[in-house]
């Protein structure tokens, strides 16, 4: 077994001192010298090392030595050495060594009798301790604090031996008189401590004596005080309402340490509103008060669980954390703004909008490097309150569409899509959406952005003067036609080997970039970007954004301008009276597509223009040309019509999830549910009213908050006794000596294995121990220690095993143990306990355009093809979803209907914060078989070939 110690000290095993060498510079009058043997003595003992020869020379040449750092590596060195024998008792020798800590403790330098009194601490032998008790009782009454307080500390470990009780008697007595006399602060915490742990009916008439004076007390002291309470009210609850007065009474005191294990310990201890209110209250001002963003992170973290169990009492508390939105730190505002947009009701709605309206005016300034993404947070919350409330929409529309032209992409497409979902949702605010959206069009740079302010355009534009605006900026923006001549086609083939760094937007493939002389060079980028405003091109006014990114072979964008145009000239068709009119748009609209077929099949870009954007627009030109009333309501509607079913779907599964949320579990009928109007002072009972009396409001409310919890089932924790046999597994068989099971609880972080062992035989096992093995990034946290166990007796051995990720992990071992019979040890090897992933994933949302990104991100993954009897594609769906823990991102919508295909996106997140990406597309065969691809993708190794292994062993549909 390793031996425990105090200190950790690095040793290099590549150059092992010699015991001889440290023997001689002991032996020396160099207190340097003796200092570096010394260490060098200590850690070979800690590597394993005995060196029995040097005691001796340790008793002779180190104990009288008065060198501070000398006599505290001597503590050191008597701390790790063997103290006993082989049968327990100790060692002659020792005696030695009992006259120099008597005099240590007796020494006139405070330092020496301190750490003597530290390292008394740790010794468990009471035959050493023993002779030393009346030098450890007289070091209580000295005049210096440091010797004081650690005289106490020694008094409580020696109190807290196996004899410790009959060599101090009265130990607990004797420190309750130091504690009403003591002052130095620390030896007073000492002291409450000692009471606490070894005296817990002392601590707690100390406590309830000096009620009013507990906020005057030391901030080490009023720890120690919540502590006790804790422990006190878990065991007696019926006394909970007295100690939550000495809580609240805490609440007020400067320690920003004891403020926050206050309303720690209020929440664990009571759920009365009023209780729950002023821990609420308490977090709230350390969010402020506190600078350290740690503490914040933390602070945030409890006001999430807050939410969670008392959100009635947190709505009221929005405006206070709204204001952590003032930390630049991005991670505090995304956690500030998640718990706000749980917490917005009617009543605050119009305060909240307004902090993040002025929020999104300050990120405006640019002084902050990450204004970009935090606008696109507040964007995003703006978004989700104006869908969940619509009034408030009008009131934020305008301020973002200033945004649109936002050099950050992703800001500018949330911009955008919630323009979408707005305009269709608050259709009074319409004919102002789109006239502003009309007036910005041309600061937009960005061709996702573009694409989707054009589908609003063509679908939003009612009116003949809307109509023929929307024609006009398209026009504007595109530029003069044709968009190239012969002699810049000619100038461009010339300057395309010039080497030239240009600022323009462009996707993953080469495309032409517009110099400052108007020709054209290619360049490459990985991603899409926002480009420099417009340049001169040769014979035409300055170019547009749509021309700029047309020139950039972004034909897509070339086919949803077609396709906005056709709308556009449709829906003129029936608001204007003058067919002249009509035909000069319509004219102008066959133009423009036919440009940009010319330069899409021209040498003049590198590469020409997609069969899908070319037959887009070609569709769009025939369709101009010879229109029939059934295309027309196509077009015109029945693309609104989808749009609105789209968002129905979403609204729809956004309720669902609330409602999931909401479900809570019920009270049995025949259980008892007290009534808070009835408890009233005046109509009780005179037997009751003695009690009621006594009671505050604080603990009327949690007394009721108790009752409320118990008849929604809330205390009731239904199918916990059949989770438990399920995590049972066995380890040993029935016919071996020694019968083992071990009861597996999965924390986050930690697992822990709870092992039954039985000895079936009729002999004593001794030097029983469990030895386990792990595999994968699991970690022992200590090993279990060797047991003695009588004929047919049982014993309980717990074993703590770290987790560092989300991987499938793997422990193994056996059990060992000694008979008296027999001198060999016997080995019982163990069952293998395989940590299921599941344990670690829980399901998890995410946006379509987060999910993509994520997926193009990561490096690692797992390929599994489909084999499975199931012959459903929902039902293999959902026998996925049901085996890995995960979410379906796409729509149930999306899902519908009996086409043979089907392709669904999966997400789920572990403890750890890894996250999972499974994509599944399979096919119905002609026989009835599914076939198909199931994709795993995560940034770590672990989660996707442990994933895909499970996603392996259940894709059957059968019970493994």
């Amino acid at each position: 077994m390793e031996k425990s110690c105090s200190l950790l000290i690095h040793f290099d095993k590549g150059t092992p001192a010699l015991a001889n060498d440290i023997k001689e510079a002991l032996e020396g009058n160099d207190d340097v010298a003796k200092v570096e043997a010394m260490k060098k003595a200590i850690m070979l003992l800690l590597n394993g090392e005995t060196l029995p020869q040097l005691f001796i020379t340790i008793v002779r040449y180190v104990l009288p030595s008065e060198d501070h750092t000398v006599q505290k590596l001597l503590l050191l060195y008597l701390e790790i050495i063997d103290k006993t024998d082989g049968k327990g008792r100790v060692l002659p020798e020792m005696i030695l060594i009992c006259q120099n800590l008597r005099n240590n403790l007796q020494h006139p330098n405070e330092y020496i009798r301190g750490v003597t009194l530290r390292f008394l601490c740790r010794l468990n032998e009471s035959e050493i301790i023993e002779p030393l008790i009346p030098s450890v009782l007289a070091n209580l009454e000295h005049r210096h604090p440091y010797i004081r307080r650690n005289a106490i500390l020694a008094v409580m470990a020696i109190y807290k031996l196996p004899q410790g009780e009959q060599l101090l008697v009265d130990a607990p007595e004797m420190i309750e008189k130091v504690l009403s006399t003591e002052q130095d602060q620390s030896a007073k915490r000492n002291a409450f401590l000692m009471l606490f742990t070894c005296a817990q009916d002392r601590a707690i008439n100390f406590l309830l004596s000096h009620v009013d004076k507990v906020s005057e007390w030391g901030e080490l002291l009023q720890m120690v005080v919540l502590e006790l309470v804790k422990k006190v009210c878990r065991t007696n609850k019926g006394e909970k309402g007295k100690y939550i007065k000495i809580i609240i009474s805490l609440l007020s005191v400067p320690s920003a340490a004891v403020v926050y294990e206050c309303a720690g310990t209020l929440v664990s201890l009571s759920s009365a509103p009023t209780a729950i209110r002023a821990a609420a209250n308490t977090y709230c001002q350390l969010l402020l008060s506190q600078s350290d963003n740690n503490v914040k992170l933390i602070v945030l973290d409890r006001l999430n669980e807050l939410k969670s169990s008392h959100k009635e009492i947190m709505v009221d508390m929005i405006m206070d954390v709204l204001r952590a939105l003032s930390s630049p730190n991005l991670d505090i505002r995304r956690k500030t703004i998640d718990i706000v947009l749980e917490l917005i009701t009617p009543r605050n709605i119009n305060e909240v909008v307004l902090t993040l309206k002025k929020e999104v005016v300050k990120t405006q300034s640019g002084e902050l490097e990450k204004n970009a993404e935090y606008r696109q947070m507040l964007i995003q919350a703006i978004h989700s309150c104006a869908v969940k409330f619509p009034e408030v929409a009008s009131t934020v529309v305008h301020l973002l569409m200033d945004f649109l032209g936002d050099s950050n992409v992703a800001s500018a497409m949330d911009v955008v899509v919630f323009v979408r979902e707005i305009i269709e949702t608050n259709p009074k605010l319409r004919v102002s959406i789109i006239t502003r959206l009309l007036d910005t069009f041309y600061q937009i740079r960005a061709a996702r952005v573009c694409a989707c302010a054009l589908w609003i355009i063509g679908e939003y534009c009612l009116s003949l003067s809307e109509v023929e605006s929307g024609i006009a900026t398209v026009k504007q923006c595109l530029g003069d036609l044709p968009f190239y001549s012969v002699s810049e086609e000619g100038e461009s083939a010339d300057s395309s080997k010039k080497s030239q760094v240009v600022n323009s937007t462009t996707v993953s493939s080469k495309r032409p970039a517009i110099l400052a002389d108007g020709t054209y060079a290619t360049q490459s980028a990985a991603s899409e970007t926002a480009f420099s405003p417009p340049t001169v091109v040769q014979g035409s006014l300055s170019s547009g954004n749509l021309r700029s990114l047309l020139l950039t072979g972004d034909f897509f964008l070339g086919a949803v301008v077609a396709c906005t145009l056709t709308k556009l000239v449709l829906r003129l068709e029936e608001v204007q009276p003058l067919q002249v009119e009509v035909n000069k748009a319509s004219t102008q609209a066959l133009l423009i597509m036919v440009s940009m077929l010319q330069l899409g099949q021209s040498s003049f870009l590198p590469h020409p223009i997609d069969n899908d954007s070319y037959d887009r627009i070609s569709h769009c030109i025939r369709l101009l040309c010879n229109t029939g009333d059934e295309i027309r309501k196509i077009w015109l509607q029945s693309c609104r019509e989808s749009f609105v079913k789209m968002l129905s779907d979403k609204q729809l599964r956004e309720t669902e999830e609330l409602k999931a949320k909401a479900l809570v579990s019920y009270a049995q009928p025949d259980d008892l549910i007290d009534f808070y109007h009835l408890k009233s002072r005046r109509h009780v009972s005179d037997y009751l009213r003695p009690i009621l009396l006594g009671m505050s409001q604080l603990e009327l409310e949690d007394e009721v908050q108790d009752d409320l919890k118990r008849a929604t089932g809330e205390f009731i924790n239904d199918g916990a006794d059949a989770d438990k046999l399920n995590r049972i597994l066995q380890l040993t068989g029935f016919s071996d000596p020694v019968y083992a099971e071990a009861y597996v609880t999965v924390h986050h972080y930690d697992i822990v294995l709870d092992v039954t062992v039985i000895n079936r035989t009729k002999e004593t096992l001794q030097n029983l121990c469990l030895e386990l093995a792990t595999m994968g990034d699991l970690k022992l946290v200590e090993r279990p220690q060797n047991y003695t166990l009588a004929p047919e007796s049982s014993k309980q051995i717990k074993a703590n095993i770290k987790v560092s990720s989300t991987e499938t992990g793997v422990i193994f071992g056996n059990i060992v143990y000694e008979t008296s019979n027999v001198h060999e040890r016997t080995v019982v090897v163990l069952n293998d306990i395989h940590i299921d992933i599941m344990d670690y994933i829980s399901p998890a949302a995410c946006s379509d355009a987060a999910f993509r990104t994520m997926w193009a991100e990561f490096e690692w993954e797992n390929k599994v093809a489909v084999n499975t009897v199931i012959q459903d594609e929902k039902e293999f769906l959902d026998h996925i979803m049901k085996s890995t823990n995960m979410k379906c991102l796409t729509a149930s919508s999306a899902l519908e209907g009996e086409c043979g295909f089907l392709a669904a996106n999966l997400y789920a997140k572990s403890v750890f914060g890894e996250d999972a990406l499974v994509n599944l597309s399979i096919e119905k065969q002609t026989d009835g078989k599914l076939n198909g691809y199931i994709r795993i993708r995560s940034k770590t190794q672990g989660i996707a070939l442990s994933l895909g292994d499970k996603i392996t062993l259940k894709q059957k549909g059968g019970s493994t």
